[in-house]
């Protein structure tokens, strides 16, 4: 049968991304303790199309993705699926998004309860042919936020709100990336007080009175968050974008920032 796709386009265009976008798949991430989890992923892969070719072939882009979803999956797997991406569709550069669901334990601070943390995690690789991927972990991290205004003029009580931090980071090239754990650990940190899915009643009086204890607005836990992401070894690069869902505002209160990294 004739190959359309490998005719000659005469408009002189190349273009930069095309491929494949919200497929889905089940995928197996590795985990910090050696195992793996289980995820539904949902997928955009892409590559460079050439300007001599008039389009490039959809079905490889599912032939290359299917055997990995069987696969333990992180960096290097990662980068082997890109380098295959990069041969059988003689492109110069791929890409790849992974966006699934991720599940953390999390235990009561007072009962030692155990729940179930869902977290929005993306694993990004992009690999130019000849040279190392780049690799960007993504994951939203949420936590109870306490306003420190409302501290300071009430007589009694202050307003809190469920917060998010989504945080982007790159390491530099030979340096192992943060675990999803750790990194939403290390984010948690920042806010007034950490979320858990079950609370106990004491568990309950223990967040409501810490959080009243470390009232922060969204600028601090931004800044916090800078500043603890610049101590992690080996970071490049990091983009934060911090939310307070307000309780007693029409809309939410928004700070973000991002940087690279410069080392001594």
């Amino acid at each position: 049968m004739r190959d359309v796709q490998n005719q000659t386009d005469a408009r002189g265009i190349a273009i930069q991304r095309v491929g494949i976008k919200d497929a889905h798949l089940p995928f197996l991430i590795k985990t910090k303790d050696g195992g793996f989890q289980q995820v539904l992923a949902r997928i955009r892969f892409t590559v460079s199309l050439p300007m001599e070719y008039k389009g490039t072939h959809m079905s490889r882009f599912l032939e290359i993705l299917m055997p990995w979803s069987t696969k333990p999956l992180a960096e290097p797997e990662m980068e082997a699926m890109l380098e295959e991406a990069l041969e059988r569709l003689d492109a110069q550069s791929a890409e790849v998004e992974l966006a699934f669901k991720y599940f953390i334990d999390k235990y009561a601070p007072v009962s030692g309860r155990r729940s179930i943390l869902d977290l929005d995690c993306r694993f990004k690789g992009t690999k130019r042919r000849g040279e190392a991927m780049g690799f960007e972990l993504g994951v939203d991290v949420p936590f109870t936020s306490l306003c420190p205004c409302s501290k300071e003029i009430s007589a009694y009580g202050a307003h809190n709100q469920r917060s998010v931090c989504r945080v982007e980071v790159r390491f530099q090239p030979g340096e192992e990336c943060i675990f999803i754990e750790d990194l939403a650990k290390l984010v948690e940190a920042q806010g007034s007080s950490p979320i858990y899915p079950l609370l106990k009643r004491e568990d309950e009086k223990y967040v409501t009175e810490a959080a009243y204890e470390n009232p922060k607005f969204v600028e601090d836990i931004l800044r916090d968050t800078v500043l603890a992401l610049r101590k992690l070894p080996g970071i490049a690069w990091f983009s934060l974008a911090c939310e307070n869902y307000e309780s007693i505002h029409n809309h939410n209160a928004f700070a973000a920032h991002e940087e690279y990294v410069a080392r001594p």
